[in-house]
C-alpha cells in the first residue's frame, strides 16, 4: 500500500494489465515513468531505458518472480 510501481519489458507469467490490477488492488500506484518517487521497477524481458533510469536513480528493481513474492507477503 502506498508504493509506486513502474513496469518495463515483457512479463512472461502475466499481462501488464494483470500486474497493474494486482498493484492497485493492494492500494499501490502504477506510473508510466521512473522518477525519484518510484518505489519499485518491475523488470521483465528486454527492459529498455526505464531500467537504466531506475539504476541511475537507485530505485529498487524487481524481477517478475520477486514481484510475485512481494505480492504474497
Amino acid at each position: 500500500a502506498g508504493k509506486t510501481f513502474v513496469i518495463t519489458g515483457t512479463l512472461s507469467g502475466m499481462s501488464r494489465k494483470e500486474a497493474e490490477d494486482m498493484i492497485t488492488a493492494l492500494s499501490g500506484k502504477v506510473s508510466s515513468s521512473v522518477s525519484k518517487k518510484t518505489s519499485y521497477l518491475i523488470a521483465g524481458e528486454d527492459p529498455g531505458s526505464k531500467y537504466n533510469k531506475a539504476l541511475e536513480l537507485k530505485v529498487n528493481i524487481l524481477s517478475e518472480e520477486q514481484f510475485k513474492q512481494l505480492l504474497e507477503t
